[in-house]
């Protein structure tokens, strides 16, 4: 027994008793005795064995199949965790301490928790008593040895993986259009792999995934129909233009296999020649930045085809030029063709700052496990299942900021159904029937759920217009949307400082001799000078970029009598 209950756990003289079990893989879990129900029978043997303490074995199980001791995200564990917190456990009864966890970092949060309610936890085959020095030294020993299993198998199986694709095995997952899998190995599937060359072969001479779209669409060619394994046919949709853009950039079908970046000849025999192969990429390298889907510009149009404004119109991303600086924006359909309606609100949004909103908010819901089982427990409610999803969610969440800006427009396509905006909101409509061939899963889902499932995420903003033209501009407080500043803002506040040292360092030298040695005017010097009296928390707040949104440059230097009062000043620049 690692930790005895104490008097606080006793309720009426009854000590309720929860047994936890876990299991990391999935295998043998369908047997009619596993590994769960032996680790069962022996907490009960052992709670019973200790009746004469009051102890009470509750009905409540708490399993996990199928998942790790690395981490705490377990369905069962954090169960058992919020029944200790709200009083309804005072003991919980494991077979061995790495059942509860493999990692010490873990064990210290669980303990603080236990320790919050007054409740305990017991081994049943590891007897020592955590109340003594040697008993807690014991207890971290086991622990580190735990945990350092768990990395020496997690070591040997990304070693394994690594050296399989380095012969060229296929290593699972859901073979993509024109394989299918038999025997872990990629089998050709001719009438698949005549449609792959065809799509291959039509983008090269097309040169444009958007005119390839459209000429499939309307010849018919759509994505593959197949049964599922609960007999249960899975029907074949348009190609959309996220697709082809996976399609058209998996290696495997130059006969490929991929790992860490690195490309090794495959085992499986290759659907397209290495002609048409580079011709296909080198192509796609020339469309980077000169289509609308990634833009004709500089930067790319991440969000295009899929925003649409309050009136349900599209709209299209375009740029103006000034100064040699380019603005982006995505304008309301109906502005472009002067076709606007009485009444209808038609949008002009800075392009920079609505794609960072979108993917800010996509990202942190790939991030959050809770919220990719939310959505994706009812189609597939297999633990290992929903623990593949949640590891690809995280680890593209993860090195989003590292994807090449082809690679993440793709993902945005491939899972957004359309972004709506609103006057007081943005819906982001994800499009969860999508989800394992983004997520690159093999999954079934259950029976009964249409493929066309959607869930919003929504960013509450507010927008306004910006003097007398057509343009709205965003302002939000959420806080997964990282602050951004405005390096004007900066460079006026370090000027003024500057000119400011200037002015204390030269006595009895007018102002007039100042400036002209700052080669500016009199007036602007002035102007600029009275910037280094800002609050220091509006200063502040500007270097982190959490100033006003409407608060430029310009309109700073504007205010020629900048008040002195540092309250005055907050009301005057928008920061009460």
């Amino acid at each position: 027994m690692t930790r005895p209950a104490t008097n606080r756990t006793r309720r009426n003289g009854a000590v309720r008793c929860a047994i936890y079990t876990r299991k990391s893989s999935e295998e043998g879990l369908e047997q009619e005795f596993n590994s769960l129900q032996a680790q069962r029978e022996a907490c009960e043997a052992f709670i019973n064995s200790q009746r004469h303490e009051g102890w009470v074995c509750l009905p409540k199980a708490y399993d996990d199949g199928g998942f790790s001791g690395a981490t705490m995200e377990r369905p069962a564990l954090q169960q058992l965790l919020a029944d200790i917190t709200a009083g309804r456990v005072d003991i919980a009864v494991v077979y061995k301490i790495d059942r509860l966890t493999r990692s010490l970092a873990d064990f210290a949060k669980i303990v603080e928790i236990l320790d919050a309610r007054g409740a305990s936890f017991v081994s049943v085959t590891q007897q020592f008593n955590t109340t003594s020095s040697m008993g807690r030294l014991t207890l971290n020993v086991l622990l580190s040895f735990a945990q350092f299993e768990r990395e020496v198998i997690g070591e040997r199986i990304r070693d394994k993986i690594a050296a399989s694709k380095k012969k060229g095995m296929w290593m699972g997952g859901v073979p993509p259009l024109g394989y299918r899998a038999q025997d872990r190995k990629l089998i050709v599937v001719d009438s698949e792999a005549e449609v792959v060359r065809a799509i291959f072969r039509r983008y090269t001479e097309l040169c444009s995934v958007r005119l390839l779209q459209e000429e499939l669409e309307a010849r018919g060619i759509t994505t593959r129909s197949r049964m599922s394994a609960l007999g249960r046919m899975k029907c074949s949709k348009p190609f959309s233009r996220g697709a082809l853009y996976l399609l058209l950039q998996n290696p495997i079908y130059c006969g490929e296999i991929v790992h860490n970046g690195q490309s090794y000849p495959g085992e499986h025999e290759p659907i397209i020649d290495q002609p048409l192969w580079d011709a296909a990429q080198a192509q796609l390298a020339r469309n980077a930045a000169q289509r609308n889907s990634g833009a004709r510009t500089r930067q790319p149009s991440l969000l295009a085809g899929m925003l649409f404004d309050g009136d349900g119109n599209r709209m299209t991303p375009t740029h103006a030029v000034k100064n040699d600086t380019r603005y982006r924006y995505y304008v309301s359909r109906a502005l472009i063709t002067n076709d606007q309606t009485e009444g209808s609100a038609g949008l002009r949004i800075p392009a920079a700052e609505i794609e960072q909103l979108v993917t800010c908010r996509v990202r942190q819901w790939l991030l959050d496990p809770g919220s990719v089982y939310q959505a994706t427990s009812a189609r597939f409610p297999d633990p290992g299942t929903q623990r593949r999803f949640t590891t690809r969610a995280q680890d593209i969440g993860k090195h989003w900021p590292e994807l090449p800006m082809m690679r993440q427009r793709a993902v945005l396509t491939a899972l957004i159904d359309r972004i709506a905006v609103g006057a007081d909101r943005i819906d982001i409509r994800l499009c969860l029937g999508r989800l394992g061939a983004l997520l690159d899963v093999a999954a079934t889902p259950t029976q009964g759920v249409t493929e066309d499932e959607i869930q919003t995420l929504s960013i509450p903003v507010r927008l306004r217009r910006s003097g007398s033209e057509i343009r709205m501009l965003i302002d939000t407080t959420d806080p997964f949307v990282a602050a951004k500043p405005d390096a004007r803002l900066i460079k006026l506040l370090l000027k003024a400082r500057r000119f400011s040292a200037t002015l204390v360092g030269s006595d009895d030298v007018p102002f007039a001799a100042l400036a002209e040695r700052e080669g500016v005017s009199r007036s602007y010097f002035t102007r600029v000078v009275r910037l280094s009296y800002l609050a220091p928390d509006i200063a502040q707040a500007i270097l982190d970029g959490h100033q006003p949104r409407d608060l430029t440059a310009d309109k700073l230097l504007a205010h020629s009598r900048l008040p002195l009062v540092w309250p005055d000043q907050r009301t005057a620049l928008g920061f009460a």
